[in-house]
C-alpha cells in the first residue's frame, strides 16, 4: 500500500515537472525550418570590361546585351528558433558577339572595331551566410555573416582597325577568389501562405590578386497554393567590379556587369 501511494505520488510529481516545462517557442510564421528553392534569374545585363593586349589597352565600355536567363539555387536551415544557415548559386554565362558597334580605347587611340569582336564571360557566385532573426511576430530582421565565393572567366577575339592597320588579338583570363559577406534581410507573413521578403547583402574584398565588390538586393512575395510547396516571384539588382593585376607595372583587368531583372522559383518548405 506504502509502495502503491510512493509510486503516485512520484508520477504526479512527474507530470507536474512536465507540465511546468515551458515548451519550445514555434518560429516566426515568415521564416521555415528548412526550404530549397529552384529557379531562374532573368536579367539584362550591362558589361564593360577593361584589359592589357598586345596593343595596348582594351576598353569596351558599356555594352547593353540582350536579355539573358541565370539558373539559381538557394536554400535555408533554421537552428532554433531564430539562427540559420542561408545558400545562394547563380551562374551568368554570356557571349558577346558582332555587331554591337562600339569605339574602343586602345591606348591613347580611338579605335573601331570592324564587327570580329567577341567577348564570353562566365561568372559563378555562391554565397553561404550564418543569419540570426530578430523578432517572433510575422516581421522579423535578419542579420547575417558568412563567405563568398566567385569565379570569373573571360575570353577576347578581336579584330580592329588601328591607325589604318589591322590589328587582331585573342586573350583568356581567369581567376577565382573567397571574400567576406555581410546580409541584411526582412521577412514578413501577411498570412501563413503569403509572405514578402527584402535582402540586401554585399561582398567585399582588397588584395592584388582578384579583388573588388558584389553588391545584390532583392524584393519579393512568396505564396503557397499548397502547404509545402509554392512559388517565389521576385525583383533584383546585382553590380559586380572585379579587378585583377597581372605585374609589377600595375597593369590591371577590370570587369563590371550589373544584371537587373524577375527571378522565379520553385519552392519547397518543410
Amino acid at each position: 500500500m506504502m509502495f502503491s501511494r510512493s509510486c503516485a505520488l512520484a508520477a504526479l510529481a512527474g507530470a507536474s515537472l512536465v507540465m511546468s516545462t515551458p515548451a519550445l517557442a514555434e518560429p516566426s510564421p515568415a521564416l521555415d525550418r528548412f526550404s530549397f528553392s529552384v529557379g531562374a534569374f532573368h536579367a539584362e545585363p550591362t558589361l564593360d570590361a577593361g584589359l592589357n593586349t598586345p596593343y595596348g589597352r582594351f576598353d569596351t565600355r558599356d555594352i547593353e546585351g540582350s536579355k539573358v536567363t541565370m539558373p539559381r539555387i538557394t536554400a535555408d536551415v533554421l537552428f532554433g528558433d531564430s539562427q540559420g544557415l542561408s545558400l545562394d548559386y547563380y551562374r551568368f554565362n554570356r557571349n558577346y558577339g558582332t555587331g554591337f558597334g562600339n569605339s574602343f580605347a586602345v591606348g591613347p587611340t580611338s579605335v573601331t572595331a570592324l564587327g570580329n569582336v567577341s567577348l564570353d564571360l562566365k561568372l559563378d557566385f555562391a554565397k553561404l551566410a550564418y543569419k540570426w532573426w530578430i523578432g517572433s511576430g510575422n516581421t522579423v530582421l535578419g542579420l547575417g555573416a558568412g563567405l563568398a565565393y566567385y569565379r570569373v572567366s573571360l575570353d577576347s577575339n578581336a579584330l580592329a582597325g588601328v591607325n589604318g592597320a589591322t590589328a587582331s588579338f585573342s586573350q583568356h583570363d581567369s581567376d577565382d577568389a573567397f571574400a567576406p559577406l555581410l546580409e541584411v534581410g526582412v521577412r514578413h507573413a501577411i498570412s501563413p501562405d503569403l509572405r514578402l521578403f527584402a535582402d540586401v547583402s554585399g561582398v567585399r574584398k582588397g588584395g592584388s590578386n582578384l579583388r573588388g565588390h558584389i553588391y545584390n538586393a532583392a524584393l519579393g512575395v512568396e505564396w503557397f497554393p499548397v502547404k509545402n510547396v509554392g512559388v517565389v516571384l521576385s525583383y533584383g539588382v546585382s553590380e559586380i567590379e572585379l579587378k585583377r593585376d597581372f605585374d609589377a607595372l600595375s597593369s590591371t583587368a577590370r570587369l563590371r556587369v550589373k544584371l537587373q531583372g524577375p527571378s522565379a522559383f520553385l519552392k519547397a518548405r518543410f
